[in-house]
Parts: structure tokens; sequence; C-alpha cells
């Protein structure tokens, strides 16, 4: 069974917590990954890009030149793709970016990737995230103690004194467990818990 060394904020070791060897220590394959972060990614979008056609530029009532004599191309409307401030010929319109993939499927993927942090050493456990005051420069001189630097942060339940602490810092995100996410543990260099957050990951992720 995987096991992990539990801290407290000073860095002292508390304990160790034994995992869940089918979601911290499962083979990893990549392609269920890149398939369930490219769901992700895509549903994201907002399909909101738009365009007008030449129905729908406004004007175009007036035959803009005569027909002959001005050495141009005959023309009958200023709506068209062909004039300055015209329609767009096959432009973009509103659409719908979704992808669906099987429940079992995403919740293997986040096995994988809280596995791949297990196995490649990138998963650091705390005993809790409690902090005395909102300070954003006590919050850095945590990251500093434990040498870590891109790191998602994963809290079992609301605490404002920590969430807020790292809410500056553009390289530090904090998750609650039922925003966890495949994209964002692989995005992040380091993924940290504490000994709440994995007993409700655990509890999730073995139904």
């Amino acid at each position: 069974m995987p096991t992990v060394n539990v801290y407290n904020l000073s860095k002292e070791k508390v304990g160790e917590l034994t995992l869940n060897e089918e979601i911290f220590n499962r083979p990893v394959e990549p392609h269920l990954l890149h398939r369930v972060v490219t769901m992700q990614l895509t549903n994201r979008r907002s399909g909101t890009a738009a365009t007008k056609g030449r129905s729908q530029v406004r004007g175009g009532g007036k035959k803009p030149f005569r027909q002959k004599g001005g050495g141009r191309a005959r023309a009958g409307a200023i709506t068209s793709p062909l004039m300055r401030k015209g329609g767009v010929v096959f432009g973009p319109q509103p659409r719908v970016y979704q992808v669906k993939v099987p429940k079992k499927m995403k919740k293997l993927a986040l096995r994988m990737a809280l596995s791949s942090k297990w196995q490649s050493d990138r998963l650091l456990v705390l005993e809790n995230f409690n902090l005395e005051e909102i300070k954003t420069k006590n919050f850095c001189r945590i990251m500093e103690r434990f040498d870590l630097k891109k790191t998602l942060f994963i809290l079992e339940q609301e605490n404002l004194n920590f969430e807020k602490s790292a809410r500056n810092l553009p390289f530090v995100k904090t998750l609650r467990v039922e925003g966890l996410n495949v994209y964002d543990i692989l995005k992040f260099e380091h993924l940290v818990l504490n000994q709440p957050s994995v007993m409700r990951l655990e509890e999730t992720l073995s139904q």
C-alpha cells in the first residue's frame, strides 16, 4: 500500500498516512488523461464568436454607384462581401462546443492524475491548512519551507484565511475537493492536500 508522510505547517513530520492503492497508485494511461483534458478545455469555450453576413449588414438599399462609365466593376449593394465593411462569407457563428465523456472515464482519469503525482513524488500531505491571519507573506514562507513552486492546494471545506492568503499568487491555486479536476492536477507541478481532503477524495473516488 502506498504511504505518505504527514507534516505540519512548520515542516515537522507528525505521522504517516496510508493511501488507497486504487486511487493513488494505479497505472497511468496518457491517452485517457489526454481525452479528459481535451474535453474539459473544449467545454470551457464560450462559442460566442460571430460575424454578419451580407443580409445582416445595415444599409445596401441604394446602388453605390452607376452601372457603367465609372471604370469599376458593377455593384448593387454596399453590403457585398467585396465591399469595405460589407458582409463576411462563411464567417463564424455562435455554436455550442460540448464534448461528453462517460462518468466512469472521468473518475478513472482523476485517479490516474492523482497516481501520477504520488508516483513522481510531487504529492504532499499536510496536517491542516490553519493560518492565524490572512497574510500572503506568511503563505510564501510556507511555500519556501516546503520548496514548492507551481502548486495546487486541495481543501476539504471553506478556509478563508488560507484561500485569501494564496489568491494573489499567480503560481498557486486553491480548490475544494468537489472542484478537483484532471486538468488542474496535471497543470500544476505539485499537489498539496490535508488529511481530511485525502479522506474525502478516497470516499468519493472509491465508489
